[in-house]
């Protein structure tokens, strides 16, 4: 049984998932591809990488630690060699400046499984070895956003979309009676969802995969950041629909790259959710001051009570080094000192 957690302050600070990589990690990743390292040096190499990230985490203040993703690839693209009976279908474009396009696709070759599972129950052990006494959190993709790298045959979308859900329930499940009691579902996919689905369409999808669980269920809504760039419109309005009708506790949604835009709508959503704001921009390299932080905090308490909402950056800090990563952390746990002292005093 691992040490009990400390109560969580009012206004919680925590990271939405991925972390900035250390410079030798980076180097290390380029020597696995060619060959260079052994097993027992790749473990040491991804078990070090992760003491670091969450080592950053507790130095910075924040309150609910996650393990920084960095035993996968951008996010999902590693998780795809986990999966069974698909097909990798190499990128178009590999010159010029980074984007989607650059990323793999897959074909659907048989039977969409997941023999060993996800890995991410496995990693929520690691934390959990690591981050002892810790408020711990663990994200993993959802099933839109896991579809919108596969193209199935035509009239085959709904039964890879079903066994997608069914490979990522039986993952929730695993960290479930791993111990986990905070798991978010990352879908970016849901600002355009795969398939041609409408947005209440993917919440169904959504809901399907994470209903019944035991667990305190968030799902993060966000735009797209590979390499730091959104994929897709980044108005929140059009996701209201289905957005209302999902089945988790919390919603983790981006505000501060988008300018605060859509705030009104959290008076609607915080009436059914926890919020969890991000109130860091992740795909700038402006730092924030604490004082910056803390306006972008006041003004989401004009929509929600203090006690339902969480404190965050927009999304993962993969995209940005290391050193800014820091610096945004622990601007992120001063704003929320500042506003937390405030309601104290009032």
């Amino acid at each position: 049984m691992r040490p009990q957690a400390q109560p969580l302050p009012l206004l919680p600070t925590m990271g939405v998932g991925s972390y900035a990589s250390p410079g030798w990690f980076t180097l290390g990743r380029s020597r696995i591809r060619e060959g260079e390292l052994g097993p027992a040096d790749i473990d040491e190499m991804f078990e070090d990488a992760t003491r670091i990230a969450i080592a950053d985490q507790i130095e910075a203040g924040i309150d609910i630690v996650s393990d920084g993703e960095l035993r996968r690839q951008r996010f999902v693209y590693e998780m795809f060699d986990r999966l069974s009976g698909l097909k990798r279908v190499p990128s178009r474009r590999k010159l010029g400046v980074p984007f989607y396009d650059m990323a793999p696709g897959f074909s659907v070759e048989g039977e969409v499984t997941a023999p060993n599972g996800l890995g991410v129950a496995i990693e929520f052990e690691a934390l959990k070895r690591l981050a002892p006494g810790h408020a711990l959190k663990v994200a993993l993709p959802g099933p839109l956003t896991f579809a919108g790298s596969i193209m199935p045959a035509r009239g085959q979308e709904r039964a890879t979309l079903d066994r997608l859900s069914d490979i990522l329930r039986d993952e929730l499940a695993r960290l479930v009676a791993a111990g986990a009691d905070c798991i978010q579902l990352d879908e970016p996919g849901f600002a355009e969802p795969p398939y041609g689905l409408s947005s209440a369409e993917a919440a169904l999808v959504i809901n399907r995969t994470i209903e019944g669980l035991d667990a305190r269920m968030a799902v993060h809504v966000c735009f797209g950041n590979n390499a730091g760039r959104p994929k897709r419109p980044r108005a929140m309005r059009p996701l209201m629909d289905g957005m209302a009708t999902l089945a988790c506790q919390q919603l983790v949604l981006e505000f501060a790259n988008r300018e605060m835009a859509d705030l009104e709508l959290l008076s609607e959503l915080s009436m059914r959710f926890d919020i969890a704001a991000g109130v860091v921009d992740v795909k700038s390299f402006h730092v924030e001051t604490p004082a910056e932080v803390a306006a972008r905090i006041e003004r989401c308490l004009d929509h929600v009570k203090p006690d339902r909402l969480t404190v965050t950056a927009d999304c993962g800090f993969s995209a940005l080094p290391r050193f800014l990563a820091r610096a945004k952390m622990q601007a992120m746990v001063e704003g929320a000192r500042l506003v937390r002292a405030r309601l104290d005093a009032s």
